[in-house]
């Protein structure tokens, strides 16, 4: 008997094509994406959009027929040594337009270290917070996707790994990203895939090159992502796979590509899900 096709939900950060979201859903939608990434919108962060904001942008992707992936938060993007509380109250907010959008998905980060702190150093307030944050979503219904960031305690497959099997909570798991692991020295596929892919469950599409950190097209760099797409293919997964394609430029709290180079990065991607028999809906 043929292995069925597996089918993929093609997403994307929508504040990479434009601050607009009615344009950031024409985009996706001409690219075949049936559902969108929200990080902001009309350039406010997802941790600043009041109520007003929030339904005004359901009212747009409802009316374009578009559906929320995840709620990109900056969560846990900020220095370890805040106190529990800060983190877990700004994620109750971020929880409150998850919610409204209609979505179980909220990215987070795993904090950063003040100088001269190594990721020893800072390890057990890392996992205090990280429980925390995982507590809080649980009692939402809430879905926290840890996304391996430079910088933050979470930057390699083993210290992901130890936030997962640390925290063993099923409201955190793993936001996959091929070039963050390259931006850090890693081969994603050889080095981290085997142990992480118990926890994965979202998948952040962009690619780096190793020697210069520079993101480029899905297949353009040293992210393997030809080996990680046939490894998710061959494992069944069937989530979202989110374009992040970081062309223009890039930034703490995002980055941005713009139309063009957004409808390049998903062509890119495109090309090498149907290689290894992937369908994007």
């Amino acid at each position: 008997m043929t292995q069925p096709n597996a089918v993929w939900n093609l997403s994307g950060f929508g504040d990479e094509v434009d601050p607009d979201p009615a344009i950031q859903a024409a985009v996706l939608l001409a690219l075949g994406a049936n559902h969108i990434e929200v990080r902001s919108a009309w350039g406010t962060n997802v941790s600043e959009l009041d109520q007003e904001s929030v339904t005004r942008l359901k009212a747009i992707l409802d009316e374009k027929g578009l559906k929320v992936s995840a709620v990109a938060s900056p969560i846990g993007k900020v220095d370890v040594g805040l106190p529990v509380e800060h983190e877990v109250a700004r994620l109750r907010q971020i929880i409150s337009v998850a919610r409204a959008l209609d979505t179980k998905y909220v990215r987070i980060f795993s904090f950063y270290r003040a100088e001269g702190q190594s990721q020893e150093d800072i390890r057990e307030a890392v996992m205090e917070r990280m429980a925390a944050l995982a507590g809080e979503a649980a009692a939402h219904g809430i879905i926290l996707l840890h996304e391996n960031e430079k910088g933050i305690y979470g930057d390699t497959p083993d210290r992901v790994l130890d936030i997962m099997e640390t925290v063993n909570s099923p409201a955190l798991r793993v936001a996959w990203d091929n070039a963050n692991f390259v931006q850090v020295g890693v081969k994603p596929y050889t080095e981290g895939y085997a142990i992480l892919r118990p926890y994965l469950e979202y998948l952040q599409v962009k690619d780096a090159i190793a020697t210069t950190g520079e993101v480029v097209p899905s297949g353009e760099g040293d992210g393997e992502l030809d080996a990680t797409i046939s490894a998710l293919a061959a494992d069944g997964y069937t989530g979202f796979a989110s374009l992040e394609p970081h062309l223009a430029s890039a930034h703490e709290l995002g980055g941005y590509s713009g139309p063009v180079a957004f409808g390049v990065a998903a062509r890119a991607f495109a090309g090498l899900a149907a290689k290894n028999n992937v369908t994007l809906a």
